[in-house]
């Protein structure tokens, strides 16, 4: 079904800083770290950990972060989304489409009102997590519904970690790297998130995390575990690939803190795998649809000179699919499927 004339797209990401700085650092991690769906501890215990520990130190590493992967346009993730919503909206004729922020510029309720401004009365929300976790899809849910007046009808596109087309447009951008460094080993790392959150995805508490293999269960990801979810990835894109499953692996990345975060990390994984005697590893994030700080930075330089410090002869990182063709045709068949209102 085609997206009617009065219905806006909005493409949502988390967000990025508005300049490679220090100050700018401190505003926006104040905004996303200050979110209680990311920090889920008591409102005083959130405030102390975030103005006491986390913005006097962390800004200006996190600006030097930046600085290395900011390009003349900005911020890579900014730039390819909005590239991505370019694309979308030559795919989507006529249907006005905005980008909106989760944090940082441009927001959510600039964004949404942007859509009103070009007369859209319906909407499609299109977050780019490909799986559902409260720390991001569900707060970007409260967000929205908050800013969605009462008279409004909206509808979501759903979690799309196993989606064929989703999984398709990753297997068109990883085979060309396969095919030309021939890697030992494919590592996919997602971003993790801490135990507790995915324990309280599990409502019965008797699903998520009992045990090594539970996120590899075929039942676990339909049920909404987010590690499960990104378990379901690893295994469409390791048979769509045709590879060996032994030369494939998980692990999840960009742990915060000293609690507990799920397992195996990506740093332990890269160690586990150096003393196996893999040498040439390639690295996919498909936690993301756009490149940005987690991809570029941390698997591209920082986890890319720790496997030379392991014995590795080379990390190469697979970028993320940000506006292919592919992607973007994933993207607008997902959102023309969210549309049947009533």
């Amino acid at each position: 079904m085609a997206l009617e004339r009065d219905t806006g797209l909005l493409l949502i990401n988390l967000g990025t800083p508005d300049a490679p700085t220090p100050a700018a650092l401190r505003r926006y991690l104040r905004e996303f770290l200050g979110d209680p769906y990311v920090i889920d501890l008591p409102a005083l215990a959130r405030w102390l950990l975030l103005e006491l520990v986390i913005l006097p130190r962390r800004p200006r590493a996190s600006a030097r972060a930046y600085q290395q992967i900011w390009t003349a346009e900005g911020s890579p993730l900014r730039v390819h989304t909005f590239a991505l919503a370019k694309a979308l909206a030559s795919r989507l004729e006529g249907v006005p489409v905005e980008v909106g922020m989760r944090y940082g510029t441009p927001s959510l309720a600039s964004s949404l009102e942007a859509l009103r401004a070009r007369g859209a009365r319906r909407f499609v929300f299109l977050p780019l997590f490909p799986h559902s976790a409260a720390a991001t899809t569900g707060s970007v849910q409260a967000e929205l519904g908050r800013l969605l007046a009462t008279a409004e009808s909206a509808r979501w596109v759903p979690r799309f970690y196993n989606d064929p087309d989703f999984v398709e447009a990753w297997r068109e951008t990883i085979a060309p790297t396969l095919d030309e460094f021939e890697p030992d080993h494919v590592l996919a790392s997602y971003h993790g998130l801490p135990e507790r959150q995915v324990h309280r995805a599990d409502p019965r508490g008797d699903r998520c995390l009992v045990h090594a293999g539970c996120c590899e269960a075929a039942d676990a990801a339909p049920n909404g575990c987010y590690r499960a979810q990104c378990y379901a990835t690893t295994h469409c894109l390791q048979t769509s690939l045709d590879l060996d499953p032994e030369r494939v692996s998980t692990a999840f990345q960009s742990r915060l803190g000293r609690t507990a975060w799920i397992q195996p990390y990506t740093d332990d994984r890269l160690r586990e795998l150096a003393e196996r005697g893999v040498r040439r590893l390639a690295v996919v994030c498909p936690s993301f649809v756009t490149d940005c700080l987690e991809t570029l930075e941390e698997i591209g330089i920082r986890a890319s000179a720790t496997w030379r410090e392991l014995g590795g002869e080379e990390l190469r990182l697979v970028p993320c699919p940000n506006s292919s063709g592919t992607m973007a045709a994933a993207l607008a068949r997902l959102a023309e499927r969210a549309v049947e209102f009533p």
